[in-house]
């Protein structure tokens, strides 16, 4: 059984949730964090010095960041094919999940708490146009890597799908205007049509 400590709406923990789903590992998940609190108490800063969440208990073994936590639970409980045996094929999905978290997270992370966390007379609409502007020409390049893929490293789903298939959730649902990305959009369809991806990933924008 793996703990999860985290709140639902919160994409970092949806990462780790559908990932689990998709493996079929037994877990149990407790809301911490926002309304619920929790994340700032000593019993929880000594899992987690962060404040951070998700954090993960699996035995007597805690681990925190959600993209670390996904590759963990993939490589320890997972198997072909979402957890590809060939380690180069492999770095090419860690390659791509980094790509994620340094490049594209930061400008849709901006879009999401703007328009969703944030009072309408308090947005910054110059952030907004610059994270937007931004995030549409990083979609961009996933577009083209997906001319030639059904998902992020070939024709199956895979660990690597699984940042980038979080946020692509936000930017097909958040209020705003979208470049036509054909690619994008499909591979978008695909995830919806997976009943992990539907329970984790396509939940209220909170």
């Amino acid at each position: 059984m793996l703990t999860i400590l985290g709140r639902n709406n919160s994409i970092n923990v949806q990462k780790v949730m559908w990932t689990c789903s998709e493996i079929g590992c037994q877990t149990e998940r407790r809301d911490i964090s926002g309304e619920f609190g929790g994340n700032n108490t000593p019993e929880y800063l000594k899992k987690n010095p962060t404040g951070q969440i998700p954090t993960l208990i699996d035995g007597k073994y805690i681990l925190w960041e959600s993209n670390t936590i996904v590759r963990y639970i993939s490589d320890t409980y997972g198997d072909t094919p979402w957890q590809p045996k060939d380690k180069k094929i492999c770095f090419l999905g860690h390659q791509w999940m980094d790509f994620y978290i340094a490049s594209l997270h930061p400008a849709m992370t901006t879009i999401f708490w703007q328009l969703i966390r944030t009072p309408i007379e308090k947005r910054n609409e110059s952030a907004i146009q610059h994270a937007h502007k931004k995030a549409t020409i990083l979609w961009g390049l996933v577009n083209e890597h997906l001319r030639k893929n059904s998902f992020i490293l070939g024709p199956h789903v895979t660990f690597s799908d699984v940042p980038m298939g979080c946020a692509v959730y936000r930017w097909y649902n958040l209020d705003i205007k979208r470049a036509n990305y054909y690619h994008l959009e499909s591979w978008y369809d695909r995830l919806s049509k997976r009943h992990p991806y539907q329970e984790n990933v396509m939940l209220p924008l909170t």
